[in-house]
């Protein structure tokens, strides 16, 4: 008997202006990220680089050995331009790396749920009610508690509260997908539902998946912005955009803007940009939205 193989469908949408501008500045951000320790001017880590006497300089400034700093620098002496390069370095990987696992783990729970249904169903997904219907800022500040700071905690603890989108979302598109031809084609010829579920379900809700990532990207960089801007999420000897925002903030009232709002603007455009990205996306992979 011959197997009846459906053709996958192909998923190109058109990039928009809007959309190739926001990528293209996610992009630009992450590449400074990456390239922060070749292209900072200093490594606001390193203590013996830093000059108490250099402390809350404005933007433009030069210093007293002859460093110029074309954002200022912070309470510590930090040269600012680093200081941001630097966190964007760590708020990016934390988001990045919470968006890969939560991505694994809520769409095979999703997959499995959306699948297989009955008990397994309603399990998986009384657990996503449940969480959804508590704050993620509440639960992530729970396991902060519990956990302390640093970087694998905060990564730990956005993945207990992002999975939940991803298994929400591909669980209704797999619920799509299971009552379509092919499916119960396959079915008939006695292939195995895992072989079923992620050769030939998964390749069709990875639309789903994209959006929800970058969603979940977004997501996580303000999750931990805010986390760290609170004191709870990074050390302060690992400075991420959040905590540059929370060390300047006493200063604000003392003419000593810059130290928050640099950080804080490369904050807001990441995310903006990732927002609009994740708009944008969605209206492409899904026309009757526009």
């Amino acid at each position: 008997m011959k197997s009846t193989v459906m053709p996958r469908r192909r998923v190109l949408p058109r990039i928009s202006l809007i959309a190739g501008v926001s990528g293209f500045v996610f992009v630009a951000f992450l590449v400074l990220a990456i390239a922060a320790p070749a292209i900072a001017p200093q490594n606001p880590y390193d203590l013996s680089s830093l000059n108490l006497a250099d402390a809350r300089l404005p933007p433009g400034s030069q210093g007293g050995l002859g460093d110029f700093y074309l954002l200022g620098t912070d309470a510590q002496g930090r040269d600012l331009l680093s200081a941001i390069l630097y966190g964007l370095r760590i708020s990016l990987t934390v988001a990045l790396v919470t968006a890969c696992i939560s991505m694994l783990i809520g769409t095979a729970l999703g997959l499995f749920a959306g699948y297989y249904g009955r008990a397994l169903d309603a399990i998986i997904m009384r657990v996503v009610d449940l969480q959804l219907a508590i704050p993620s800022i509440l639960i992530a500040l729970i396991l902060l508690a519990v956990l302390g700071r640093g970087p694998e905690k905060i990564v730990f603890a956005l993945v207990a509260v992002q999975w939940v989108y991803f298994a929400r979302t591909i669980r209704g598109s797999t619920l799509v997908e299971r009552e379509k031809d092919y499916v119960l084609a396959f079915r008939v010829q006695g292939f195995s539902g895992f072989r079923i579920v992620f050769f030939h379900i998964l390749p069709n809700v990875l639309p789903a998946v994209s959006a929800v990532a970058t969603v979940s990207v977004a997501g996580a960089v303000a999750l931990e912005s805010t986390l760290s801007f609170l004191g709870v999420a990074m050390p302060i000897t690992e400075p991420s955009l959040g905590l540059l925002v929370a060390n300047g903030m006493s200063r604000i009232l003392n003419g000593e803007y810059w130290i928050s709002v640099f950080p804080g603007l490369a904050l807001l455009i990441v995310v903006l940009a990732l927002n609009v990205l994740t708009d944008e996306l969605q209206d492409a992979l899904n026309p009757l939205r526009r």
